[in-house]
């Protein structure tokens, strides 16, 4: 292996082990199972310790988007969770149907502020609405859906700030 590309390499690996600290972001969406039909932002949460971490999600926006949310998404591929957001302070639950992985979700405030967080687990009872609804402690405008068990491995929990960039993830 010529020099220069084994010091590309090792230049990268830094890059990429700094990235996985707050988890990671960019790459295209191109396999079965992962969310269709969503754009990616980029999105900063700083933790209460004040580590920045720049994150790559889905947007759900539009309520017919916030409604389908992670329906049938076994694969979140090159994002690291999904965004959902309202232009107005909102209450509404969130429930696990036809969802088939389990899931952390994490609620911010209007002003970026940590509201709270609940453990997701999929629901496959019958009938379909006997599925749990799971609530933020307070109002919100943010609501971040990852895998079970990865929220503060993204820098996500009390005291944490979260900031939408309103522009695409950056390329891997």
């Amino acid at each position: 292996m010529a020099k220069g590309l084994r010091g590309r390499l090792a230049a990268t690996l830094v890059l990429v082990t700094a990235a996985a600290a707050c988890g990671s972001n960019g790459g295209d969406p191109a396999t079965a199972g992962q969310p269709q039909g969503f754009d990616r932002v980029a999105v900063e949460v700083t933790t209460a310790e004040g580590v920045l971490c720049e994150l790559c999600m889905w947007l759900a926006e539009s309520p017919a988007q916030r409604g389908r949310g992670l329906t049938e998404v076994t694969d979140l591929g090159p994002a690291d969770g999904m965004l959902f957001r309202w232009d107005e302070p909102a209450t509404s639950g969130f429930h696990m149907r036809e969802v088939p992985i389990p899931l952390s979700i994490a609620w911010y405030g209007p002003d970026g502020s940590f509201v709270s967080t609940v453990e997701m687990a999929p629901c496959t009872q019958e009938p379909l609405s006997d599925c749990p609804v799971y609530v933020a402690a307070d109002s919100y405008t943010e609501a971040i859906e990852v895998p079970a068990g990865a929220l503060a491995e993204l820098g996500i929990g009390p005291g944490s700030r979260l900031v939408v960039r309103d522009e695409p993830c950056p390329q891997a």
